[in-house]
């Protein structure tokens, strides 16, 4: 317990010391925006990731692969998260963004056969016995020294459609059900909750308790204030609302809380900085104040609803969230005056809007991100074309890390091993995991 508080205190906090003060203006007339970071991309003669010079990747996990506990690597690969295992081994939760009828990336074989061959497992929705939910969440226990997987497995199963979640501060993972599916025909329960996934190396599958007083909407991402507890949450929609979860017991998130959306005070709720007038600037600070959401896991879903009635911020597409240095940083995918993403940053009960690209090239949609060891942040791309690894400096230069020519699927899950020896990242379809090395004490 120790020893995952303390990764997780470097991961979001004294690993981000130079990130202290970081201050982009990136906007559209600024004409240096790009830094060269690492240098520029060399071609896989693989076709599957450009990566700087010196640097290298092993594919660790591809969906279909038989896993140690007798199913298959589900497909989907999206949000995860690194932790320090036993013996210096990394210990990696990863989501599984499925529905029920993904049957061709089903953890469970193409038809669900594994799942008669099997003991029983606890599924949060087994549907009815004919129709079971393929969401969730596997297990990975890596090596980064060797290089090797060790083993991976099923850590949480009959969820829907898994897309990000977030590191807590006493070694878990909350996986976040981006859906407000309801309980119709087979589908047993109503979905569009958070679960808590214990970060263990043994094999075995989590009870799956739905975090209720959480609420229910699509959520994609959480991130967590080691200090109080507090639970900060994004909801993937067009006119999203930027959530926070008051615990009654920190660290006990299923004894229940309070639920508060974000509202600005002095101006209009929406910040896509398309139809804001006057425009949002970067650095700009704004004050916030934060207004009590009720009927939390109502069968409506009117959550959003309720906020915007009460004046809660408009975000378009709320989607990577994290917290570091005291601070949350999350994007905005689809804001910006050219829909190319935003980075907000949240503090001492204000917002400011972090980075917003509007050119070209140099950051198209950013979602899923992490912090470096070096203090940049890792963003993730989730465009329409190619998508890459892009980090950002202290000074607010954007730089390429790498890019995804196997296909055009989005990138996901970047994260950094308890050593930072390693980054993470997936290619969400049909699902590949990858362990980056190469001389990352060199900063850009």
């Amino acid at each position: 317990m120790d020893l995952t508080r303390r990764h997780f205190l470097w991961a979001t906090g004294a690993a981000t010391a130079a990130f202290c003060g970081f201050r982009s203006y990136v906007e559209g007339g600024r004409p240096d925006l790009r830094t060269k970071g690492f240098g520029d991309l060399v071609d896989d003669p693989k076709g599957v990731l450009n990566l700087p010079p010196g640097f290298r990747y092993d594919v660790i996990s591809c969906t279909g692969e038989a896993m140690d506990d007798g199913f298959v690597v589900p497909g989907g690969h999206d949000g995860m998260a690194a932790f320090p295992g036993p013996d210096g081994k990394t210990i990696l939760v990863r989501n599984h963004e499925l529905d029920a009828d993904d049957v061709r990336l089903s953890p469970f074989g193409r038809g669900n056969e594994l799942l008669a061959k099997h003991d029983p497992i606890p599924l949060y929705d087994p549907g009815r016995g004919v129709k079971p939910c393929l969401g969730g969440t596997t297990t990975l226990v890596y090596d980064t020294k060797l290089r090797k997987l060790e083993r991976h497995f099923l850590s949480l199963a009959g969820t829907w459609l898994n897309c990000s979640g977030g590191a807590t501060p006493w070694g878990s993972w909350i996986s976040c059900e981006e859906t407000v599916q309801r309980a119709v025909g087979p589908i047993e329960k109503d979905h569009g909750y958070a679960f808590e996934v214990p970060a263990r190396a043994e094999i075995g599958v989590a009870e799956p308790v739905p975090l209720v007083a959480m609420g229910r909407f699509r959520r994609e991402a959480v991130a967590v204030d080691p200090k109080s507890g507090t639970v900060y949450q994004t909801e993937d929609h067009f006119a999203g609302l930027l959530t926070r979860f008051l615990p009654k017991e920190p660290g006990q998130l299923s004894k229940g809380g309070r639920l508060q959306a974000l509202k600005l005070r002095d101006r209009a709720p929406r910040t896509s900085n398309r139809s804001d007038d006057p425009p949002i600037r970067v650095g700009e600070p704004m004050d916030v104040e934060w207004i009590d959401l009720e009927d939390v896991a109502s069968p409506a879903t009117d959550l959003a609803s309720q906020g915007f009635a009460k004046g809660a911020a408009i975000f378009d597409r709320n989607e990577g969230i994290l917290h570091a240095h005291d601070a949350v940083y999350f994007c905005a995918t689809g804001g910006g005056a050219m829909a190319k993403g935003q980075v907000w940053r949240y503090a001492a009960d204000r917002l400011e809007l972090f980075i917003e690209p509007n050119q070209p090239g140099v950051l198209e949609n950013g979602d899923n991100l992490t912090v470096a060891p070096w203090g940049d942040l890792i963003l993730c791309e989730d465009g329409p074309g190619t998508n890459r690894i892009v980090g950002v400096t202290r000074e607010g230069r954007l730089y390429t890390l790498g890019m995804n020519v196997f296909n055009l699927s989005e990138l996901s899950g970047t994260t950094f091993s308890p050593d930072g020896s390693t980054l993470f990242v997936n290619i969400q379809r049909p699902g590949m995991t990858l362990a980056i090395t190469g001389p990352f004490h060199r900063t850009p």
